[in-house]
C-alpha cells in the first residue's frame, strides 16, 4: 500500500481548522465524572462519583501521529468519546479542530473521521460499496471529491476483491479496511483510531500499519490512536501518551518510556549448535541461555532488533527467531510501581 496520492482533507475540514499555530486538539484539565450507586444494605443504596478522566492536558499539533495508551479502565476511551462529542465533559476546556465538540457536535461529525471497534459506519446487508455511497449523502460530500477520495481508498487498501460483498460477510481485516475508508471519505482533518488492529491477523495488520504509517507520514491527517499493541505504537507513532486512572503519567515517545521504566523488547534465538562466543551488538546483551546453549534471549535496550538478528544469521545454524515485545499493562504496572 502507498498512501502517497492519497487526497489531503477535504477544503471544508481545513477551513474550520484551528487558527494557524494553535493545535488540532487541545485539552486543560479536562474531566469526566460518573455517578454510581452501591448497596448499602438490604434495600439502601448509596451514591458514590468516580473520576473516569481526571484532569487531562493535552496538545496534539496539526498533523501529528499520537498514541494514547493505557490499562483497561484508565479512561482512553471515555477521553475519546469526549474528543468526538459523544460525552460531555464535567469540567475542564476541550476543542478539537476549534470546535468545543459537544455544543458543536454535527459541525465537528464533518471535520473528523472515527473508528471505534465496537461500532461501525457501515450497512450491514448492504454491499460494501453502497455503504460509501450512502455516506456521501450523510457528510454532504461533493460527487466529485467523493469519488476521487474513494478510488484512492479503493486502490490504497484493495479493496476490489469484497468490492460487492455484503458487509456482514466480510472477514474482520476486509470490514476494517472498510471502516477505515468510511472514515476518510468526507476528508477530515482529525482521524480518531480505537484499537484498529485487534483481531486482524499477521498480514492484514501489516497492510493496514503500512498503510495509515504513511498517511500520518503525509502530515495531512492528526491521528489518535488507542492501542494494546506495541508493535502498533512502534510503527505508527512516534508520540506516546500514557494515562492510568484517569490521568496523564507519562507524554514523550516509546524509547523514553522503556529507558525510564526498565521495560525490553526480547530476541529469542534458537540455534543448531550452542557457540562459546556469540555476537556482541550495542544495545544487546544476553539475558538468559537455555536448552543447553541451544536457545538465546537477549534483551533490547531501545535497539531495533534487525541488526542482532543480522549477526545471528551470519553465524549461520540459526534455526529460529522470535522478537517478543513487553506487554503494555506490564510497562504502565512498572510505571505507577515506581512513581512516587
Amino acid at each position: 500500500m502507498n498512501a502517497a496520492s492519497f487526497p489531503s482533507p477535504s477544503a471544508t475540514a481545513r477551513a474550520a481548522g484551528p487558527a494557524a499555530g494553535a493545535p488540532a486538539i487541545s485539552a486543560a484539565g479536562l474531566r469526566k465524572e460518573f455517578t454510581v450507586k452501591r448497596r448499602a444494605g438490604r434495600v439502601r443504596r448509596t451514591s458514590h462519583t468516580v473520576a473516569a478522566v481526571a484532569g487531562v492536558d493535552l496538545a496534539v499539533g496539526h498533523g501529528e501521529t499520537i498514541g494514547y495508551i493505557g490499562p483497561n479502565g484508565a479512561g482512553k476511551s471515555t477521553t475519546l468519546k469526549m474528543m468526538t462529542g459523544v460525552l460531555a465533559p464535567s469540567g475542564g476546556e476541550l476543542r478539537v479542530c476549534g470546535l468545543e465538540p459537544v455544543p458543536r457536535r454535527k459541525q465537528l461529525a464533518r471535520r473528523v473521521g472515527v473508528v471505534f471497534g465496537q461500532r461501525s459506519q457501515l450497512w450491514w446487508d448492504l454491499p460494501l460499496h453502497e455503504s460509501f455511497r450512502l455516506l456521501r449523502y450523510v457528510y454532504a460530500v461533493p460527487e466529485a471529491e467523493h469519488a476521487r477520495r474513494l478510488a484512492a481508498c479503493r486502490e490504497l487498501l484493495d479493496l476490489g476483491a469484497f468490492w460487492d460483498t455484503p458487509v456482514r460477510q466480510l472477514s474482520l481485516g476486509q470490514r476494517m479496511r472498510g471502516e477505515i475508508t468510511a472514515a476518510l471519505l468526507h476528508g477530515p482533518g482529525v482521524l480518531f483510531l480505537d484499537e484498529p488492529t485487534i483481531g486482524l491477523d499477521v498480514v492484514s495488520k501489516q497492510a493496514l500499519r503500512s498503510f495509515l504509517a504513511e498517511l500520518g507520514a503525509r502530515g495531512d491527517v492528526t491521528i489518535v490512536l488507542t492501542t494494546h499493541d506495541l508493535a502498533d505504537i512502534e510503527r505508527l507513532c512516534p508520540r506516546l501518551v500514557v494515562v492510568d486512572h484517569g490521568r496523564v503519567v507519562h507524554d514523550g515517545t516509546l524509547a523514553a518510556l522503556h529507558d525510564r521504566y526498565g521495560s525490553r523488547r526480547r530476541v529469542v534465538a534458537d540455534l543448531d549448535r550452542p557457540y562459546d562466543e556469540l555476537p556482541h551488538v550495542p544495545g544487546a546483551k544476553v539475558e538468559r541461555v537455555e536448552d543447553d546453549g541451544h536457545r538465546v534471549v537477549f534483551a533490547l535496550d531501545g535497539v531495533p532488533a534487525g541488526g542482532l538478528i543480522g549477526r545471528l544469521a551470519q553465524l549461520g545454524g540459526l534455526r529460529d527467531v522470535a522478537v517478543q515485545e513487553p506487554d503494555i499493562e506490564e510497562v504502565v504496572a512498572r510505571l505507577y510501581a515506581q512513581s512516587p
